[in-house]
């Protein structure tokens, strides 16, 4: 097409977006490919490399399809016969599972959402489990593996005190239980040595934080370092001598940097790395051969600096198998020459593969979503803007494939946290946003973790202020760049995402069209009254960051969302579990009840089986079924 003849065309207004990019629009997904499990995922290798774990979603007993933990045999980086179902879970998809060597299998499961997680071990021969944490209302979790006991893992629960949690070297195979480290009640984090033994320790008084060591399991811990909560060393292994520890650390700095610190002298910290415009994530090493090999961290993208020569030839052996995907290794057996990798990109979850080193192999496992093709999807952007005081703030606009960036309905989406942060890659409901003509914003706010500690402390204090003008600001920035419809604009989140969504219609009515929140706080007052008693260690550091429910009453009283119920006029849904533990079902219900109290119409959906987040499919489904006809009725993609 000519310039002249489309812009002659536009103006007037004849076409809304170009015959090439109409060419180029996809059909409409059905919504279920967006947001189904997987027919096959979660892929783990077996110690010694001869089996292979993985999860598929099986209907037991006419219940609907829950995830599931089967196993199969290979040979080489084959799978080959067929594969055998060890679990038979109904009420709820198995999250996440792991060997314990090469015979038994472990997992966690709560109940309809309420996060106390019981640890289970599975015999990978005979399919016999054992509830290792049998315990009413508790929460368990795996501290070490114990790769070398073939017996034992360390799990620590909260059964003695909810508060806090205790650590247990439990037998997988009878459940008999020993009380390693009983918490004396300010302990939040414990940290083994690469022989399994209990050396390390995180304790927090709220505001103070303090890294204890000790040189052995029966002697008595010791201080080595105290910092206030704002300065983070958290240790992430010892040292491969077992003598000094490599952590993660802002001392002195803005940015987590890996360094290695001596007990016999913790005030010197030797650094390692430090990224230099982002905080480091994580560290990485070989078990099998003791050294570092990579730290990891993200600036637009998911980067990596490599410390060992190996793991740096594999990952260009992979980059070059797998051109145009980033990728990760998911895990591998106990003599590292297997690998599950995940390759991925932002249009697709990708695929995961076996990587068998000796014969160079790259073996594919599964497509994880092969229902919707790659060159349907909508590319993720890195985007920046700059807050209206002068702050950067980085995040990611994906924008609908096959139509002009210009004048479209938009989706605010502010992640949850706060004390988190988006990334590049593929995103289920930016995807499914897309596909139906949205465009999406995600933005690290202010507070948003990974930019450092100067930008995570400026998020202090400011819920539903100058956190809020981020968002706020993002949108604008849209507008004028010509990208959104004022006139058009959305916005959801869930977690503080809700709370961001519910101050957002609260304090600028005007701004949106729709409104969304999931499982969102809205009253700063009964939300940190209602904490799991878990969190409640770390109540002052909660009043330090977000408010003092009386020290900075009258400020926490302007930016509760359910106490400003009278400003909202935007059309609002709101989906809640009712077994959240961390935001609780009031939180929705006060706000749903100060509307209708006012004859304001408010969609609401409770989910009696869910906690924090829908994880079953079916009510999945209907949630984001319920959220798109909301969308499209109120912003007319």
């Amino acid at each position: 097409m000519s310039q002249f003849l489309k812009s002659s065309l536009s103006a007037l207004g004849l076409i809304a977006v170009s015959l090439d990019a109409a060419r180029q629009t996809p059909p409409t997904y059905p919504l279920k490919d967006f947001f189904r499990n997987p027919e096959r995922g979660f892929f783990r290798l077996s110690d010694d490399g001869n089996t292979l774990g993985f999860m598929q979603p099986v209907s037991v007993d006419g219940q609907p399809p829950r995830m599931n933990i089967h196993v199969q045999a290979l040979e080489g980086s084959q799978p080959v016969g067929a594969p055998r179902q060890l679990t038979r879970e109904t009420a709820r998809d198995i999250s996440n599972f792991f060997w314990k060597g090469s015979e038994v299998v472990l997992y966690q499961k709560d109940f309809g959402g309420d996060e106390n997680f019981h640890v289970l071990a599975v015999n990978a021969r005979t399919g016999e489990a054992k509830d290792l944490t049998p315990f009413d209302k508790v929460r368990a979790g795996i501290i070490d593996d114990l790769q070398d006991d073939a017996d034992h893992v360390l799990v620590s629960h909260n059964q003695r005190d909810a508060q806090v949690f205790d650590v247990y070297r439990v037998n997988v195979h009878t459940g008999a239980s020993e009380l390693v480290a009983r918490n004396p009640g300010n302990v939040v984090g414990w940290q083994t040595d690469h022989q399994g033994r209990l050396r390390a320790a995180i304790t927090s008084d709220g505001l103070n934080t303090s890294l204890l060591y000790r040189d052995d399991e029966v002697s008595e811990f010791r201080p080595l370092i105290t910092t206030d909560y704002r300065t983070s060393v958290s240790p992430a292994l010892f040292s491969f001598d077992n003598r000094k520890l490599y952590a993660l650390s802002n001392r002195g700095r803005d940015k987590l940097a890996l360094v290695l610190i001596d007990p016999a002298s913790p005030d010197e910290e030797e650094l390692i790395f430090v990224p230099e415009t982002v905080d480091l994530d994580a560290a990485g090493y070989s078990r099998k051969r003791r050294v570092l090999t990579l730290a990891a961290y993200q600036t637009d993208k998911p980067r990596y600096r490599f410390f060992d020569a190996q793991t740096e030839a594999l990952f260009k052996t992979l980059s070059a198998r797998l051109q145009g995907y980033d990728f990760a290794l998911q895990g591998s057996n106990r003599d590292e020459d297997r690998f599950i990798v995940a390759a991925y990109n932002d249009r697709t979850p990708g695929a995961r593969y076996l990587y068998d080193v000796p014969s160079d192999t790259l073996t594919l496992l599964a497509e994880i979503n092969p229902a919707l093709p790659e060159a349907g999807m909508s590319e993720v952007r890195p985007i920046q803007y700059t807050s209206r005081d002068g702050l950067t703030i980085h995040g990611y606009l994906t924008l609908p494939a096959g139509r002009e960036a210009r004048q479209l309905p938009c989706i605010i989406n502010p992640h949850g946290g706060p004390w988190a942060r988006d990334g590049w890659g593929y995103n289920a409901e930016a995807q499914f946003l897309a596909n139906r003509g949205f465009c999406v914003l995600q933005m690290n706010f202010r507070g948003s973790t990974g930019y450092g500690r100067q930008f995570w402390e400026a998020g202090f204090g400011q819920w539903g202020l100058k956190m809020q003008d981020d968002i706020t600001d993002g949108v604008n920035w849209l507008i004028a760049q010509g990208i959104a419809d004022p006139g058009r604009i959305g916005i959801y989140g869930a977690s503080y995402g809700g709370y961001a969504t519910l101050a957002g219609v609260a304090f600028t009515p005007d701004l949106y069209a729709a409104a969304v929140d999931y499982v969102g706080v809205s009253n700063l007052f009964t939300f940190m009254q209602s904490i799991p008693p878990y969190w409640k260690p770390m109540l002052d550091k909660m009043y330090d960051m977000v408010g003092d429910p009386q020290r900075d009453r009258e400020r926490l009283a302007a930016t509760s969302p359910a106490l400003h119920a009278d400003q909202i006029r935007t059309p609002l849904f709101i989906a809640q579990g009712a077994q959240d533990p961390r935001v609780a079902k009031d939180e929705s219900d006060q706000v749903v009840k100060a509307l209708r109290e006012r004859g304001v119409d408010v969609e609401y959906m409770v989910k009696d089986n869910e906690g924090h987040g829908f994880h079953n499919d079916e009510n999945k489904f209907e949630f984001y079924e319920a959220m798109e006809q909301f969308l499209v009725r109120h912003l007319k993609p």
